[in-house]
């Protein structure tokens, strides 16, 4: 083949490379040209046929032209492999300028909120925080708090029991007596035991489980005054300033005296209303000075000592501050709900 027919062959195969727009369409002129079967690859295969003299010559050209076709080749197949590169970042592209997706916050429930505020008031009066477990002994349920067996104050605790010795705490007491019993005897105890506590009960105003916060103090010289005191500025702070307050008698087999504490009704400021069956008074919580039998029972000499305590409902103090009538929404986790505090 003559110079003039080889350059020819060369600018064709560039024309077609250079027609080529997919990788697909350079891949087959390279085979048209540079395959086992190509024009060049031909040309090459055919060197054989000729003199032996004119072969080296004819072979050096044939290789220009298939190194010029090959580079041709392989400067189109890396533009078009980075067009199509550019146009898949182009189209994926994530645009880093956009604010960034906050997730839904939620919500602190209003059990939580009300127990914290409780919790909040007593350790800012030098109260500590104490805990203990939900499944109690009968012992620490009961025995050591002035209820011996055959009590029968114990058929109002609606109990869960596990065994005849085991049961879900009906009261969070239990954790009072542990307190007193890991203190040294007739040390000064000054707490308050949150949590959860259990009986077989259900319907708007009453749950098998529900939440408790009972309070403590023992020490010298504890009257009755510091009692009514100490909840006279619980409740105002819970309520409002213009809360009123009366202290009705009562019985508790672990205090003594024993007393019921109701406020002036939330709703309507006292005049009388439904919600406090038009007496215009709620009753809230119950207290009383400890019994003599219950600080014996856990080390302590009532002739030495003296304390007072109480307890309540957590669920009890959210539905007057939030207005809530049914205690079982508390539990139901609805979003509506949850949504409005």
């Amino acid at each position: 083949m003559t110079q003039e027919e080889l350059q020819a062959l060369q600018s064709e195969a560039i024309a077609q490379v250079e027609q080529a727009t997919t990788i697909q369409a350079v891949q087959g002129v390279r085979v048209t040209y540079l395959g086992k079967k190509g024009k060049v690859t031909s040309l090459l295969k055919g060197l054989g046929k000729l003199p032996k003299e004119e072969r080296p010559a004819a072979g050096a050209k044939i290789n220009e032209v298939r190194v010029a076709v090959e580079k041709v080749l392989q400067d189109k197949q890396t533009a078009l492999e980075e067009a199509a590169l550019a146009a898949k970042l182009q189209e994926e592209q994530i645009d880093i300028t956009l604010p960034g997706r906050k997730a839904p916050q939620g919500h602190i429930h209003p059990l939580t909120k009300v127990n914290e505020l409780i919790q909040d008031f007593f350790m800012k009066m030098g109260y500590t925080v104490e805990e203990g477990p939900e499944i109690e002994t009968d012992y620490f349920n009961f025995e050591c708090l002035n209820l011996p067996k055959e009590h029968p104050a114990r058929d109002m605790q609606d109990s869960f029991y596990i065994t005849d010795n085991i049961l879900l705490r009906t009261h969070t007491s239990p954790v009072q007596a542990r307190t007193l019993q890991k203190h040294e005897p007739n040390s000064p105890v000054r707490m308050i035991a949150p949590g959860k506590v259990y009986r077989w009960d259900y319907d708007a105003t009453h749950s098998p489980v529900f939440h408790q916060v009972e309070g403590l103090i023992v020490d010298k010289d504890i009257t009755f005054a510091d009692l009514k005191g100490t909840l006279e500025l619980f409740l105002r702070h819970i309520f409002g300033e213009e809360t009123k307050l009366r202290f009705r008698t009562s019985y508790f087999p672990f205090t003594e005296p024993s007393a019921e504490v109701d406020i002036s009704c939330v709703m309507c400021g006292g005049e009388g209303c439904r919600v406090c069956s038009h007496t215009g008074w709620l009753e809230i919580l119950g207290c009383g000075m400890v019994h003599p039998n219950v600080l014996k029972l856990n080390g302590y000499d009532p002739d030495k000592v003296q304390g007072f305590a109480f307890g309540m409902g957590v669920e009890r103090i959210a539905m007057l501050l939030y207005g809530i009538g049914d205690l079982r929404l508390f539990f139901e986790d609805d979003v509506r709900f949850l949504q409005q505090f």
